[in-house]
């Protein structure tokens, strides 16, 4: 997963929110109903967050047809110069990674599961040597086992996953700010699950289940979404450099930080 090695994050790519985003998928997080103009105002400060940090981005224009098109991390996995392209996990989503897998084609081997697999890019986070996948409603055991017959090829480990039907995928609930270090939500995951992963397990008290999505760069930089208090303080008592970024309209969709771009550097 380019740039989450070593927190780089040297390149990303994003797309700009659908004129349709009113229409997204919600059944997690969103309260009310998702803002097209707001979400796109907080895309625009989301991209000059990732700018700040040194990543090269690449903005991709809206697709009216797929309201969730903005959420590309989604649509491909990214490995030693691979790009896996998955059968997207809701049907509504299908096609939005046919678009993103002919932007990656020119610089990117393309490789696309199977008919009968299904994945999202949610469900994959990198740490420390290893690939973990998430098997959740999104991404079956089919996708999860296609994506580690690749990984395993390009020299990761990798370990699966189940993710309960409280969380939408395995990044909405889990993310790896630092080498060493999972920062994950209570009432979600469990230790008996993360416990043999990682000996540094920070975690995030269920009622900011939604901060534990992070974007962690090198020398201890993260992006965080604004709002969750004990969270902030608990990463900042870690010595993390903070930079929060208000998410609440994309939020409305189920959306969170790491969902909004594609890191292929």
């Amino acid at each position: 997963m380019p740039g989450a090695y070593d927190r780089s994050r040297r390149a990303a790519i994003v797309r700009n929110v659908s004129p349709n985003f009113e229409s997204a998928i919600a059944n997690f997080f969103g309260t009310k109903t998702p803002n097209t103009v707001v979400a796109q105002g907080t895309h625009d400060a989301y991209v000059a967050a990732l700018t700040a940090h040194g990543t090269e981005v690449s903005i991709l224009p809206s697709l009216e047809q797929h309201p969730d098109c903005c959420f590309v991390e989604d649509t491909a996995v990214m490995i030693d110069g691979k790009a896996i392209i998955p059968n997207m996990g809701h049907p509504s989503r299908e096609g939005e990674q046919t678009d993103v897998a002919n932007y990656l084609s020119e610089d990117f081997e393309i490789i696309n599961m199977p008919k009968s697999a299904t994945l999202d890019g949610g469900d994959v986070v990198f740490f420390d040597e290893k690939f973990m996948i998430g098997v959740s409603t999104r991404t079956n055991r089919l996708g999860a086992e296609f994506l580690s017959e690749h990984v395993r090829e390009s020299g990761f480990d990798v370990e699966l996953i189940d993710i309960p039907s409280s969380s939408l995928h395995l990044t909405t609930v889990c993310s790896s700010p630092r080498p060493g270090m999972l920062l994950a939500a209570e009432g979600h995951l469990t230790s008996e699950q993360l416990s043999p992963l990682a000996e540094d397990i920070v975690w995030v008290p269920n009622e900011e289940s939604y901060a534990a999505n992070t974007i962690g760069y090198s020398n201890d930089r993260v992006i965080i979404a604004e709002g969750f208090p004990i969270t902030r303080r608990v990463l900042m008592d870690e010595g993390f450099q903070i930079t929060s970024v208000d998410m609440d309209a994309i939020m409305q969709a189920d959306g969170s930080l790491t969902c909004l771009s594609l890191f292929t550097k």
